[in-house]
């Protein structure tokens, strides 16, 4: 199987920004270059596995949250991003949510 670059960088990136991190204090934490940093996020450079896992450290996140759309097995991982998402909503924000969630789940088995 094939590693996504491009979605391990989304993911650093959604990460870096959910922290309030800038991409350039991240470059300074992981000891990296603004221009690999860049690269590593928008999927136009191989990131190493060293460097990845420097990354996941600084998060403070694992390395099955940052490949998790090249794991076979990453349900878990899909799930808690869900978990994340809601933990901050409010009664009425969950229960659109939940019946979106209903919907489409609904959706999708019909298209099977």
């Amino acid at each position: 199987m094939e590693l996504n670059y491009s979605d391990i960088g989304t993911r650093i990136k959604n990460e870096r920004i959910r922290q309030n991190m800038s991409q350039e204090r991240l470059a300074e934490l992981t000891g990296l270059s603004n221009t690999h940093t860049s690269h590593v996020e928008t999927g136009n450079t191989k990131v190493s596995l060293p460097t990845l896992v420097k990354i996941a450290n600084t998060l403070s996140v694992s390395l099955d949250d940052l490949v998790c759309d090249s794991l076979i097995k990453a349900k878990d991982v899909f799930e808690n991003e869900i978990t994340q998402e809601v933990k901050d909503c409010d009664e009425y924000e969950i229960r659109v949510i939940a019946d979106t969630i209903k919907a489409l789940k609904e959706t999708l088995r019909k298209r099977k």
